[in-house]
């Protein structure tokens, strides 16, 4: 069994470690403040688990977009420029510039290492929100990681999204073997929520029957609803409580990816 090391930094971001591979998910490296939006004001709540330099060199950065200060924040966009490869959507590419590289939903790029091993990153839909929320979210996207090897399951990252028929056709196309879902039940539009909620969350585990759920981004933000026990209590309460995989900040957690 191929063995994942994810250690949650905070909010969004996360270290994947897998076959080889450093990559880091949507960068917030800031401590506690406020981040004034058009249509509202955001608070971070905690630090990050890591520094920029404990985190060390990546491979790449997995960004689902840029238009959102808990996705990317002061400190995370000044990492950017010290990564080799930046992969975000088309929008946040040409918003961003420097080496971003923009995704379309379904469209592919390769990371590869001198000794011939390679991953390939496939862009996911997304939607921040309900039916509708695009002109005011912006354009999101998730990421598929699927390896060389058929024998290793893919690695799902949702990136802010609801559940929705985009999530669904993921499941379609692809048995993951982890999945890491953007969580947290977030809030700052209305009495409607931007991320994916308990509900959200067990849909999503059962759309992926097998896999392992790793919720991110949950936790650190003041417009957050729900958080960890939440989600814990939910899926033991449908007898999914040992899919559940709840990192701890700061500490590195194998997870195997099965077969």
């Amino acid at each position: 069994m191929t063995m994942l090391t994810i250690t949650l930094i905070g909010g969004p971001t996360a270290l994947i470690e897998v076959c080889g591979f450093r990559l880091l998910t949507d960068p917030t490296f800031d401590g506690p403040g406020e981040y004034q939006l058009p249509h509202v004001t955001l608070r971070k709540t905690s630090r990050p688990a890591l520094t920029v330099q404990e985190v060390g060199p990546v491979d790449a950065v997995l960004l689902s977009h840029d238009q959102h200060s808990d996705n990317l924040d002061n400190a995370g966009k000044a990492f950017l420029a010290e990564v080799g490869r930046v992969l975000t959507t088309v929008a946040g590419a040409k918003r961003l510039g420097g080496h971003a590289e923009g995704l379309s939903p379904w469209d592919t790029k390769q990371l590869s290492k001198p000794d011939g091993r390679v991953l390939q990153v496939t862009a996911t839909p997304a939607r921040h929100g309900p039916a509708g929320i695009e002109p005011l979210s912006g354009d999101v996207i998730g990421f598929m990681l699927s390896f060389a090897d058929p024998d290793i399951r893919p690695i799902y990252i949702t990136g802010d999204t609801v559940w929705y028929d985009g999530v669904a056709e993921v499941a379609r196309r692809f048995r993951c073997g982890v999945v890491l879902p953007f969580a947290g039940a977030a809030r700052t539009r209305g009495p409607f929520h931007l991320t994916m909620d308990t509900n959200d969350v067990i849909e999503t585990a059962h759309a992926f029957p097998d896999a392992a759920i790793v919720p991110l981004h949950a936790d650190g933000w003041a417009h957050f609803t729900q958080g960890r026990d939440d989600l814990a209590a939910s899926f033991n309460a449908f007898g999914l409580g040992t899919r559940l995989r709840l990192l701890q900040a700061g500490v590195a957690t194998e997870i195997g990816l099965p077969i």
